[in-house]
């Protein structure tokens, strides 16, 4: 069971209240353009919540590994372009990450007006969970909002350490993230259906471990199969495979409730031009390698997911993005759409997929963290939740 965490309803916020707002601006950034603004789109509830209540609003946020140091390419200046279009305000963007012109250009804000302080990784205090720097940041806000679940599963200096100091909530991201996840592992409707794809096995061991007490039916695809597929006695040609893994995938095997994949596409080169041949799973060729599951193994999950009440799906079934290798996923995220029960597509790859086919509308959850919603379901908790619910006890 996943604890509540306090909301944005539980926070005093009326006219004039500064509201550090910790965000998850993590976008994909193309020529100095935000390529895809899902993450920032997924902030505006609570952005407008605090701008209707008055509030003078900093928001924060990381964008890619700059490693501790000032790295133009990872400038959250598009971030500042993009939100300033979809809030129909201006958005400045102060160039320092915790300093005297931050603290200069939050105590000039007015009710309603938001700024952005730069990455915070532009600082080595970030990551270090530093308490100096965690203090510095606690000055800009009298309040502290975190809706920065892709976040929430790292205990860096911007999740945990505000909720120490200042009155603190979880915003409307944050809290339906967990209202959804928390679902997932306190009461599903069955049948409930698990699709996992990806790269590598031991990735997702804790989560497939924590998924086979509630599921009913897991489903595997990307190239984790092919570990499977070894320890049922398959041959996977130059497949990608976790030898050390191949003992517990058998151990998982027997549970009789892990499905693999029948059939699979395969190609001696991942390229968009590739000669690719459909083959048994358990019979690759030599010097081929698996890069999707087979039209046979698509079908049946589909047929799989169609019959399911709940479904909650994380990792592609193939290297999508290349449309020789794209149609196992995009079967997948065809039934999914579909599906009549409750449906939640953990981030990620899995919510870049459902986006380029075009289905993001139809699914009835997409989270914004990958990594967090799966340590969710594994562990039934993260550092930033557990953050906030100290704060509440100050």
């Amino acid at each position: 069971m996943v604890d509540p965490v306090p909301r944005l309803e539980d926070l005093e916020v009326e006219r004039g209240t500064r509201v550090l707002l910790r965000a998850d601006f993590n976008v994909p950034l193309n020529d100095g353009k935000v390529e895809d603004d899902l993450r920032i789109t997924a902030a505006l509830p609570t952005i407008e919540y605090l701008r209707h209540r008055g509030a003078e609003i900093v928001c924060c946020s990381h964008l890619g590994r700059p490693k501790g140091k000032v790295d133009p390419q990872f400038s959250l200046a598009p971030v500042a372009r993009r939100l300033s279009e979809l809030l129909g305000i201006d958005v400045p963007l102060s160039p320092e990450v915790a300093g005297f012109e931050s603290m200069a250009r939050a105590e000039s804000l007015h009710p309603g007006e938001v700024m952005l302080i730069e990455n915070l990784r532009f600082d080595p205090g970030e990551e270090a969970n530093d308490a100096a720097f965690a203090a510095n940041l606690t000055q800009l806000g009298d309040v502290y909002v975190d809706d920065a679940f892709g976040a929430a599963h790292r205990a860096h200096a911007s999740i945990v350490g505000p909720p120490l100091v200042l009155p603190a909530a979880a915003g409307r991201l944050l809290a339906r993230e967990v209202e959804v996840l928390g679902g997932l592992l306190d009461a599903p409707k069955h049948p409930f259906v698990g699709i996992l794809g990806g790269v590598k096995v031991s990735d997702k061991l804790g989560v497939i471990d924590a998924l086979l007490q509630r599921c009913d039916t897991l489903l595997i695809g990307g190239a984790m199969a092919f570990t499977f597929l070894v320890a049922q006695g398959g041959r996977v040609g130059d497949s990608l495979v976790q030898d050390d893994q191949i003992d517990h995938c058998r151990e998982l095997l027997a549970t009789g409730r892990i499905e693999i994949p029948t059939d699979v596409v395969v190609a001696s080169d991942m390229t968009a031009d590739a000669r690719t041949q459909h083959v048994r799973a358990g019979s690759i060729p030599d010097g081929m390698l698996g890069l999707d599951i087979g039209p046979e193994t698509a079908g049946h999950y589909a047929d799989v997911i169609a019959g399911a009440k709940t479904v909650l799906w994380n990792g592609p079934m193939g290297v999508f993005e290349l449309e020789p290798f794209a149609a196992g996923t995009r079967t997948v995220a065809g039934a999914v759409a579909d599906s009549r029960g409750f449906t939640v597509v953990g981030g990620g790859d899995s919510a870049s997929a459902v986006a380029h086919f075009g289905l993001a509308d139809r699914i009835d959850h997409i989270s914004t963290g990958g990594g967090a919603s799966l340590e969710l379901i594994e562990l039934g908790d993260l550092p930033g939740l557990q953050a906030l619910r100290k704060g509440t006890r100050r």
